[in-house]
This record gives C-alpha cells, structure tokens and sequence, in this order.
C-alpha cells in the first residue's frame, strides 16, 4: 500500500494522507539552523546541537505521536482545523504534503477555506520561515481566525525534561510588536535567545502555555482557539510559548498570507542590552527586516532550490530505470547531506540528547558526500581528528556545538581508528588535495598536542597493527563497527551500559571485521604513503598488512565463510560450532572488498553463504541463526528479540557491503539485486509494511524471524545512504575516484545494455557514456576520452573548467 507518490519533476515526495503508519519528516536547514518537520507540521527547530540549543520542545515516545511542532489552527465559525490535520484531528476535504529538498509544503481544505502552509530554512541565516496563504474558495464572504503557536524549550532538551524544580521557575519573555521574544537565562548565563514574529501585527497573543492551551487543556483543541481568543499572557516561569491572534475576513476568492519566523539570535556579552533588562533585539530586527514580504520569502525559496540543484548536479545518472535513478539522483544523496549535517543525533528515533557526533558516523558519513561539498568535507575531517587520542585512539562522539570528544559511551572502539583513514582516503581521492596533510591537529582537542594530519593517520593505522590477539587478529576493546557485540564487557544487571561495564579492553577478544578493515584500509594508508614518497613506510605497512591477511585466512576463515570474532575466552563466535548466531555479515562484506580470498576462493565462498544463509526478500539480515537467549560473553546483540536491530535484523548499513563485495568479484547481477532489494523506491509499495518514509533508507528492517518482518525503524540517520551511494555510484556503475584521476570500472547487470552518468571531479565535468554491447557484468574494453582512445581504465586529472567527454565500451 501507498500513501503518496514520487515527483521527480519537482524532485518532491508528495504525501496524500496525514495518516502514514509513522510520522513521515524532511529535514530542512544547510548550516547551522535545523528543523524537524513531518508531514502534519510535528517537529522542533535547533541551533547547531539538538541538545544544548534547542529552540522548541518535542516530546519523544508521546501518544500520541507528533504532537508537538509548527501549528497553524483555523477557527471557522464552530470548526477548528490545521492544514495538516493535526493536531486537531478534524477531518478535511483535501490534504496534501510535499517534501521537497530542504523545504516543505502543506495543503489542506476545509468547508470552501484553502490553507497553504509552506517552510524552509532560509540560505545564510538561522531561522525557520512559515508562510501561510488562506483563501476562501466559497461564494460568500469569511470570517476567520488564524492562530500560530509553537512551544520554546529552555534550551538544554535533557535538563528542560528533567529538572522541572527549576525550569517551572525560570521561563522568560518579552513582547514587542509582533513579535515575541524567548529570552529565558538570558539575564545571566546566556548570549542568545529565540524569537517567532509575524511580518504583520497580530490581533492578540499569548506567551503563557497555560493561557493559550489551558491548564488541562491539550494542543488538539486549545482553549484560546475553541474560546474567546488569545489573552496577552506574559510567561513568568513556567511553560513560556508564542501564539498570535489574527482576525481575518475575506471576501469569495480572497486570499491573503502571512509569513511566520522562528529565529535564533546571538549578541556579544557587551552587546546583550538595549537597556537595563531590555534585551538587544537589532539582530532579531534586521532578521525579520530581510523576510518582511512575499518577494523576500519567494527569493529565499528559490536560492535554496539553486542551492540543491547545485550539489545534486555533480552526480547525476541515467540508467533508464526511473527508480534506480531518482535514489542516486535526489533522494540518496540528499539523504547523505542530511547525514552529514545530523550524524545519528536528531531525529525521530534518535531525541537529540545522547550521542552528538560519532566519530566512526561521521567517518563513513563523508564517503557520501564528499564530492558535493569537499571544503566542509574537509573541515570535517579536521574537526574528527582533534578528538583522537595520542595512541591513535579516540572519543566515540563529540558534541556538535563544542567539537570536543565525551565519554558517555567511553573510548576504546577498536575500529574507530581506522574510519579516520578511511574518510581522509575518500577526500584525497575526490579532490587531490594532499595539503589537508600538513595541518596541524589536536590531539585530545588539546593545541600542546597538534601535529599534522598524517600523523593522526599514521598513529591510527599503528593503533591496529600494535593491538593484536593471540591469533594476530586486531583486539576488539568494546566493540567494533557492531556496538552490540561486546565481548569485553560483561553487564549482568539492567541499568548497566552494555558498551562500559566491565574491564572494555583485554588481551584476547579479537575481531576479524576489524582485520578485514586493516587490510583494506592499511592499503589506502601505504598509497597515500607512496604518494608522500615514503616508500620505505608503505613497504613496512604492508608487511604488517600481510600478516594480519594471513591470519583472517587461517583463524579467520570457518570453511564456508568468514568467522566474526573470538570473545574474551578465546571461543569463536561466528562459526559452524556456534548454536547460534553461526555466520555474521559483516566480515564477509568487508574481507572480499579488501579482497582477502580473491584469488583463492574463500571470497566467493563467503558469499555464496551469504547468499544462501542470510538472504530475504527485504534484505540481507545480520546473522543466523538468531540469539534466543542472553549471552554475557557477547553482550547487547543477544539482548534483542529475535529479528530485531543487530539479532538478526535487515541491518541496512552493511548490505551495500555484499554489493560491493559482490562488484569487486565481478557479480554484476547478484550487486544489482542486493541493491534493489533495500532502495526506499523499490519498497514504496509495501509502505503499510515498511512503515517508515519510502524516499529515504532506515537503519534496520525486522528480520525473518521477527513477527513483524519487512518493518522498518531509525529512519534517516544511518551510515546506510552513504554506504549505498557509494555502492550504486562507485561499485556497480563505477564511477570512482582515485589518487591519479578518475577510474571506470561498471559491473552491472548483463541487461544494462547502456547507461550515462554526469559527474564533476576535481573542477571538470565528465559526461561519461557506457556501452554494453554485449551484455557483460564487469570489463572495460575501450575508453575514449574526448575521442583519444586511452589505456586501461584511468582517466588522469583534466584542466579544470572544461567538459570532457567520456566513451567507455564493456566486453
């Protein structure tokens, strides 16, 4: 079942019901102001951290859901109702909402009244901008009433849902004109504040929740709104808010709009006053100032259309399947922008509170989207680095707003290291810019401790190669890219954290996963030495690459495929010996595309196992078979029920993994349809099943042995959209950057007899043409560049500035 439809034209998802199985969101902002909206206006805005500067409150596990967000209500006569249905939950004659790139529109009809709800987040500043447009389509004149209203948090989400000792004591505001003013502890720690305005004087206000809402009263059916109107309540403690009045009266035909802002504002602490108590409102004026009509509002729209098109417009593919190109076209690489901005810290599975920026997330994130904005890719890197540890080492996560590492999830995720050398690889690649090397970087956010770039490289791949097991595979320390699999932790009671109980580090849990990343990830660190010419430090890299090669082929290897690990008691986990949880994913994704057992057949072993053991119609789960029980020895993956996240679950994350293991042995066919299998538009027909948004990837789908299996949780946020990006774009149409230029290397299906891609590398645009003839999977006979027919499958650099064209001939 559907509940809506593409439109590519408009690049727009296009909802047709406000009753989706979930809330369905878009994200909209590009810098440093975000917010949340779905497709009934539920949601909340931010500043740059979702905990420590949140403008509006959201209520997380709430019944119902999505109550809380940017709400327009409409008093006609005895009917209230919202152009998104609700809160209210007043039936309308028409609905429709229109997620687009960074904005979103909502339409709704009720009783011959039209209204037009239209947001974005404006280029440039931190604010989100409402415009509302209300026409009366009856034949006789309206009389209306039009109310606005959000809800402000006091600024830090966790305290402002916890310390209600406090917070029902401190809440403060100010009024002038139309707009209101969220300035509470601005008196003494704060430098900023929040203010919604309207750009024409409301009829009445209220800043008080209780006012507005009532004290037992509920955003469904607002006391002020069903009542006699707004008051001009000043919140003094308490819950503060900012709802407005407008009487409106229109004529048959008539409409009319009104544009809303919600901006965040910063003074200089010599620059906090107006006079004394009085806040300095000359930013918040010059704000409201710049968006005061519908000219401002339409220009706003259309820069942040250019702005999209813009960054999609460096890859763009036509692959004559429209499903296949309007993921790798607009929603993927949206969905990595998304990524990229949020990491896995906002969202509506993830509150905004905990984990800030991974430094593993973050890592994989820039595989995605590099080639659309590779100086904040850049800067990116810089900012993951300085929270390593001297011993190449690192924090898991770091606070957006601050930069600097936290422990609450502890260090000591063996894997962590290797990420930052795999994120820097993708920049050199994409962009040749070998000078990021040379910069100076903290370690432990500590100036006394910076270094260059390649030295945080060069610490991380010793990090590995000096913490090995008895067997010579890598120690795991509290887990690998699995979170869950935690073999040195031991948490026996609820309430312990599965990731910190427990000693976290010893001398015997190891990790094949981690082994596999070494190996491939060791290699990009000695080409970058060679590039460096230390050819000396490459040689020496590589012997140590070899040996830890070696050891995945003989402790590693299980027979059939890959084992996982072994755990603090020298068992294995991941093999035939194992009652459950027998074969995992992840190191058969990861050790064929390092291409360990290329040559000799363990590769196409592992996935013939793969195929065999793992594979759904939904997608590949993680292990077989499931955890039915608790096992202390392995932690927080046995914890969930059967099918469910990391026990045996569609983890999404890893199954472009098996794409690009299966290109790298040439499997065009088997890529293709691992591929499929997960893309949101080849799943949109089973939204009732999949529940959540059908234009952009989730974190995990229920599993075959979970009673809900095909649904799917943690939408948006997942290393899934960068990992599948570059699965489509690099491993099956294989378009991939390199060190030296730009190589071609398609293994697609035999049916794909032809395909173009557009893609911008390093200042040229390369229109690339690939011919099929002959139906093969993997090959590049011919290349032609710019009719100069070349060898092999490397286009060196070109002048930047020019098109070139692109010929490639498979057979």
């Amino acid at each position: 079942m559907q509940y809506g439809y593409f439109d590519d034209k408009h690049r727009e998802y296009v909802i047709t019901t406000p009753r989706t199985p979930l809330p369905w969101i878009n994200y909209l902002g590009s810098e440093d102001f975000f917010t949340l909206l779905s497709n009934t206006a539920g949601g909340y805005s931010f500043y740059r951290d979702a905990r420590l500067r949140r403008l509006t409150r959201y209520r997380y596990n709430n019944s119902p859901l999505d109550s809380e967000g940017f709400r327009i209500y409409l008093r006609d006569g005895e009917t209230v109702w919202n152009p998104g249905c609700r809160p209210s939950g007043t039936e309308l004659d028409n609905y429709c909402c229109r997620h687009g790139l960074g904005y979103t529109i909502l339409e709704g009809r009720k009783n011959g009244v039209s209204a037009r709800q239209e947001f974005l987040v404006p280029k440039g500043d931190p604010c989100l901008l409402m415009r509302v447009t209300v026409q009366n389509q009856t034949a006789a004149q309206k009389k209306l009433r039009l109310f606005p209203y959000i809800e402000f948090c006091l600024w830090d989400a966790m305290d402002d849902s916890t310390n209600f000792q406090r917070n029902y004591s401190i809440g403060e505001v100010e009024v002038k004109g139309a707009a209101i003013y969220h300035k509470t502890e601005y008196r003494e720690r704060r430098d900023h504040y929040a203010v919604f305005w309207a750009n024409r004087q409301p009829d009445a206000f209220d800043t008080s929740r209780d006012a507005f809402l009532g004290v037992y009263g509920s955003p469904a059916a607002p006391e002020a709104v069903s009542g006699d109107g707004c008051t001009g309540s000043m919140a003094h403690g308490w819950q503060p808010v900012a709802a407005q009045q407008f009487d409106l009266c229109l004529a048959p035909g008539e409409a009319c709009s009104i544009i809303f802002g919600l901006g965040y504002i910063e003074n200089p602490q010599e620059e906090k006053w107006e006079s004394p108590g009085v806040i300095n409102k000359t930013k918040a004026e010059a704000m409201m100032a710049r968006y005061a009509d519908d000219a401002a509002f339409d220009s706003a729209m259309t820069a942040l259309r250019e702005y999209w098109t813009g960054l999609l417009s460096r890859f763009q593919a036509s692959t004559g399947d429209e499903k296949t190109d309007r993921m790798v076209n607009i929603w993927n690489q949206y969905q990595c922008m998304v990524t990229f901005n949020m990491s896995r810290s906002a969202s509506y599975f993830e509150s905004g509170m905990g984990r800030g920026m991974g430094f593993r997330d973050s890592c994989q994130d820039l595989l995605g989207f590099v080639h659309m904005i590779p100086e904040r890719a850049r800067e990116r890197i810089l900012d993951i680095a300085a929270t390593q540890f001297p011993d190449g080492s690192a924090y898991h996560q770091y606070q957006p707003l601050t930069k600097k590492g936290n422990l609450a999830v502890g260090s000591g995720f063996n894997d962590d290291p290797l990420w930052l050398i795999a994120g820097t690889d993708a920049y050199l690649r994409e962009t040749g810019d070998f000078s990021i090397l040379d910069e100076p970087v903290d370690f432990d956010n500590d100036p006394a401790l910076a270094r260059p770039l390649m030295e945080h490289l060069r610490r991380s791949f010793n990090y590995t190669r000096t913490h090995l097991g008895p067997h010579g595979l890598p120690l795991i320390g509290r887990a690998d890219w699995n979170d869950c699999l935690n073999l040195n932790c031991f948490s026996e009671h609820p309430g312990e954290s599965f990731q910190t109980t427990g000693p976290s580090e010893g001398p015997v849990a190891e990790s094949v996963f981690i082994a596999g990343m070494f190996v491939k990830y060791g290699r990009a660190y000695t080409d970058i030495c060679r590039h460096l010419g230390l050819t000396e430090e490459a040689e020496d890299g590589l012997r140590s690459i070899a040996a830890v090669e070696a050891a995945v082929l003989e402790a590693g290897w299980d027979g059939a495929w890959f084992r996982r690990a072994y755990d603090a008691f020298g068992n294995v986990v991941g093999g035939k010996e194992c009652e459950e949880g027998q074969i995992f994913i992840e190191p058969q994704g990861i050790c064929v595309m390092a291409g360990i057992g290329k040559e000799t057949g363990q590769a196409a072993a592992a996935l013939k196992s793969v195929e065999e053991r793992l594979d759904t119609k939904y997608g590949i789960v993680l292990l077989q078979p499931a955890y039915t029980r608790y096992h202390l020895e392995l932690g927080e993956i046995t914890s969930y029920p059967p099918g469910y996240k990391e026990n045996a679950g569609i983890f999404c994350h890893n199954n472009p993994w098996i794409v690009c293991a299966e290109a790298e042995l040439g499997h065009g066919d088997r890529a293709f349809e691992v591929y499929r299998r997960t893309a949101p538009s080849y799943t949109e027909e089973i939204s009732d099943i999949h529940r959540t948004e059908p234009y952009v990837y989730s974190q995990m789908i229920a599993g075959i042995d979970a009673p809900t299996f095909g649904e799917a949780k943690n939408s948006w946020l997942t290393g899934t959209a960068a990992w599948t990006f570059l699965s489509i774009s690099q491993a099956i149409l294989g378009i991939r950057p390199a060190l030296d230029g730009l190589e071609i290397d398609p293994c697609i299906p035999s049916s794909l007899k032809s395909f173009a891609v557009t893609r911008e590398f390093r200042g040229t645009v390369y229109r690339i043409s690939v011919e099929n003839p002959e139906g093969v999977r993997k090959g590049v006979k011919q290349l032609y560049v710019d009719n100069v027919l070349l060898q092999g499958n490397l286009i060196p650099p070109q002048a930047p500035g020019r098109s070139t064209e692109v010929k490639v001939i498979m057979g």
